[in-house]
């Protein structure tokens, strides 16, 4: 992958990318090729099932930047109900995620999202996005395995300053970005194009890697959840701007160091399973159709006293209710359990 002039060279051009997040902002051309390493550009990158099918209500989250908010206030319940509907999305990446193109059609691509396990494919979880939503620079890359920032806010801003003046990119929680210093209140991060800006220490934590984030308890991944109590659902959702249901409990989980698998059905085969008189906080309840006989269709965190947290539906914000809700304990199916039993 190179950052060149406007020469086309048997690859996608994609138009001058004028960054909007903060930092020194770069005029560059991106060229995708099959095979090529290239990161998030975005705040988050919805990936589709095809290229070319966006709705003119889905244009703000096409765009770089993005405007995912809008894109979610304007959609009708009818809208949202599409997209599962007709099947039209697979995921979302976070700004700075790295992924690794699959195919290329005129201004799409098809990438592949480094760390969503899937059976389906096995560099991670795939759909298509707009080519115009990546970027690629040799500093960014070399800095990937550096320790990192990550944002435990459910969102949170990109700065110029330390001093928090000319605010820049919303961002989402457990975005990731290479740690470059700190001052007394913020952290120095690295963007994707290579410059930099600052993010409030209020609203993030460093670490080393993914490994040296410490092993929650179930109860610290439930109280994680709760920072996003009535935030309103989004089909294929994976950040603070929107969760589906297993988007939900995969972040919950990834963001405290342990990676599990994207989708719920996948989910509800691994990790270890737990009768029900035997669940704790932080267990994952699994609920399938046909009386819990069929294949699973949403999961939910057990979150104590009988009650689970979860992003459940269209219709819905990520809630707290009893597990015994009508509608749902009929067709529990299951509890996994991905932590380490406690006393």
């Amino acid at each position: 992958m190179k950052i060149l002039g406007m020469a086309l060279i048997g690859c996608i051009l994609v138009k001058p990318i004028i960054s909007q997040a903060a930092g020194n902002s770069e005029e560059h051309v991106f060229e995708a090729e099959e095979d090529m390493i290239a990161y998030i550009d975005v705040a988050v990158a919805t990936l589709w099932t095809e290229p070319n099918i966006l709705r003119e209500v889905d244009q703000p989250s096409a765009s770089n930047p993005v405007a995912i908010w809008k894109w979610k206030e304007d959609m009708t319940y009818e809208q949202e109900l599409q997209l599962s509907g007709d099947g039209m999305l697979e995921t979302q990446a976070l700004y700075g995620n790295k992924v690794t193109i699959l195919e290329t059609e005129g201004e799409w691509v098809k990438v592949a999202v480094d760390g969503q396990p899937t059976p389906k494919e096995e560099l991670g979880y795939s759909g298509w996005m707009p080519a115009s939503q990546l970027t690629y620079t040799t500093k960014f890359a070399n800095k990937t395995n550096d320790p990192f920032v990550m944002v435990d806010a459910p969102t949170s801003y990109l700065y110029h300053t330390p001093a928090f003046r000319h605010q820049g990119m919303e961002i989402s929680y457990n975005t990731r970005l290479p740690y470059l210093g700190e001052s007394k209140h913020a952290y120095r991060v690295m963007l994707p194009s290579g410059s930099h800006a600052w993010v409030k220490k209020a609203d993030a934590k460093t670490y080393e890697s993914q490994k040296a984030i410490p092993t929650p308890t179930g109860q610290a991944l439930v109280e994680a959840g709760k920072q996003f109590l009535g935030l309103h659902y989004l089909w294929a959702g994976m950040s603070g701007f929107g969760f589906d249901c297993s988007g939900f409990t995969f972040t919950l989980y990834q963001s405290h160091g342990i990676t599990i698998p994207r989708d719920s059905s996948i989910q509800a085969t691994h990790g270890e399973p737990v009768a029900y008189e035997d669940i704790q906080p932080g267990d994952l309840l699994f609920f399938a159709h046909d009386q819990g006989k069929g294949s699973v269709h949403h999961v939910a965190m057990y979150a104590g006293d009988g009650k689970m947290i979860h992003s459940p539906n269209s219709k819905k914000d990520v809630e707290i209710i009893p597990v015994t809700t009508k509608g749902y304990y009929e067709e529990l199916s299951g509890i996994r359990r991905y932590l380490s039993k406690t006393d």
